[in-house]
């Protein structure tokens, strides 16, 4: 179960006390002639007297879903390396062995053929990794029925921008399944119930009401776009159905909002518009394609809006562009403020990222925006998505993150390491553009700095680029990774660096080698 954590407040108000009271809608009472009288409103038919024989027909259906998951943690350095205490902590020459675990997860699903095919969230299946130190790969998958019954499970397909995933089971007889509804039907204030494995505790079944549809959490992405609803849902409820009154599945349970990890009553759901589609790709193979423009936004604020003379709630403001993806070709320049794609306003529960995503790669569209206080249109051939992997890796850099120098990636990258006390990566275009210099600039990115190097002391800093060493122009790590080997051969004690640092010419720098 994925959780946003954060603290909400009540206020309860006299008004909303007498409509619990008397069964009058808050805000509703109309008058109706001159003596004012009050209409009453009353619930449309269809509330369940009870929730059982519909839960009776379901719950075969929907299954608990475990895996066996082995785990390697990168260890860290050892800090007394060198020292006679190194020994005290099992490490020899300050190389920290990883550490390997086994651990569970455990999950909902639910069938949605005969054949035994299992719909739940890619989450459920799939294992953590954390930037290289954590890496995982899952062992088995095993889909527990109500009864007890256990399947060994196959991946057939999963989707993590959608946090999708189907996999199938196999028995000599027919599995009792479940369909998608349309979710497009779906109201606020109708019934729905949930049914998962929250906690492990095995098949639990919860009620409640829609509470807001096409909900946008903040977290960003393709699909930030979920059913509300205030029946209880907990940890292990991930990828579960929830059903509306005829029986149909409407979401899939995906994340709630807590300040304290358990059912504060609001819970998410990916609606069925969005899954069935994509679990039918991932059902029959085929490869799952998005839109893409290649920018990064943020939503236009009251003071955004106010400020450029726009209307409030509509509309996504560009930060930047990333150099030659759609944006960029159609001639989108940060500071513009894209208002309708495709025709369909830009909204905040109509995303530009959900509008994009869905639209077709090499389709041709107009885009309307605001520019310097004038209204225009491009048209943007829409790009493909990279992958989840892909997209990870060109993430804003955060010069100011707590980046600790980690072990040697490789034979060149621990030459610069062990001796001038710098870890560097590549300049890419795009963190070229978030540290301010010109995306085609040549150099390397210091990505950490060992503090007690001559190079920490002369104070250069996580973000700063290295256009060259020695007078030779830095292409990548492994040409500063030459300079610094071919100055030590030499007999040179140090390297002459020239740093370039946003908002300042760049300087050169004389950086000590350190003694191994």
């Amino acid at each position: 179960m994925r959780y946003a954590y954060g603290l909400t407040s009540a206020l309860l108000v006299g008004g909303a006390a007498i409509s619990l009271v008397t069964g009058y809608p808050a805000g509703a009472q109309v008058a109706q002639n001159e003596k004012a009288q009050i209409e009453r409103v009353v619930p449309r038919a269809g509330a369940p007297a009870s929730f059982a024989d519909l839960t009776a027909q379901l719950q075969p259906a929907v299954v608990n879903i475990s895996t066996r998951q082995r785990i390697q943690v990168k260890a860290q350095n050892n800090p007394f390396a060198g020292t006679p205490f190194a020994d005290l902590f099992g490490q020899r020459g300050g190389q920290a062995q990883p550490q390997t675990q086994e651990a569970q997860s455990l999950g909902s699903g639910f069938l949605i053929s005969s054949d035994g095919y299992v719909v739940t969230n890619n989450h459920v299946i799939s294992p953590p990794n954390d930037n290289g130190r954590v890496s995982s790969t899952v062992e088995e998958i095993t889909v527990t029925m109500p009864d007890g019954t256990e399947y060994p499970a196959k991946l057939i397909g999963n989707d993590a921008a959608s946090d999708l995933a189907v996999l199938k089971i196999n028995r000599g007889k027919p599995f009792p399944f479940v369909k998608f509804g349309d979710s497009k039907t779906a109201r606020v204030g109708d019934w729905v119930i949930a049914i998962g494995n929250p906690f492990g505790l095995g098949g639990t079944v919860t009620q409640g009401i829609v509470s807001a549809v096409y909900r946008n959490t903040g977290s960003g992405g393709a699909y930030d776009r979920y059913i509300q609803t205030d029946a209880s849902i907990n940890r292990g409820n991930s990828g579960g159905p929830m059903f509306d009154m005829q029986g149909n599945v409407i979401g899939i349970n995906n994340a709630i909002f807590s300040p304290s990890g358990g059912s504060v009553g609001i819970g998410f759901a990916i609606p069925a518009e969005i899954a069935a589609p994509i679990v039918q790709k991932l059902k029959e193979g085929q490869e799952i394609t998005r839109g893409y423009l290649g920018v990064r936004i943020q939503p236009v604020t009251d003071d955004l809006a106010s400020s450029l003379g726009l209307p409030k709630n509509r509309g996504e403001f560009v930060q930047t562009v990333e150099p030659k993806a759609a944006a960029a070709a159609a001639g989108i320049k940060a500071g513009d403020v894209v208002v309708t794609v495709d025709g369909k306003d830009v909204t905040p529960d109509q995303t530009l990222s959900y509008l994009v995503a869905n639209i077709a790669p090499g389709t041709r569209i107009p885009v309307e925006l605001y520019r310097d206080g004038q209204r225009l249109t491009v048209n943007v051939t829409i790009g493909k998505r990279p992958s989840e992997d892909e997209l990870a890796s060109q993430q804003t850099f955060d010069p100011n993150a707590d980046t600790q120098m980690p072990d040697s990636s490789s034979q060149q990258s621990g030459v610069v390491e062990k001796s001038i006390g710098l870890q560097v990566i590549d300049l890419t275009p795009q963190i070229a553009t978030e540290l301010g210099v010109a995306p085609d600039t040549k150099g390397v990115v210091v990505n950490a700095v060992d503090s007690s190097s001559d190079a920490g002391a002369k104070g250069i800093q996580r973000g700063d680029v290295i256009l060259s060493a020695n007078y030779k122009t830095l292409t990548g790590p492994d040409d500063l990774a030459r300079v610094v080997s071919a100055a030590k051969k030499d007999g040179r004690e140090a390297v002459l660096l020239r740093i370039q640092r946003r908002g300042r010419p760049p300087i050169y720098l004389p950086v000590r080698l350190q003694q191994n």
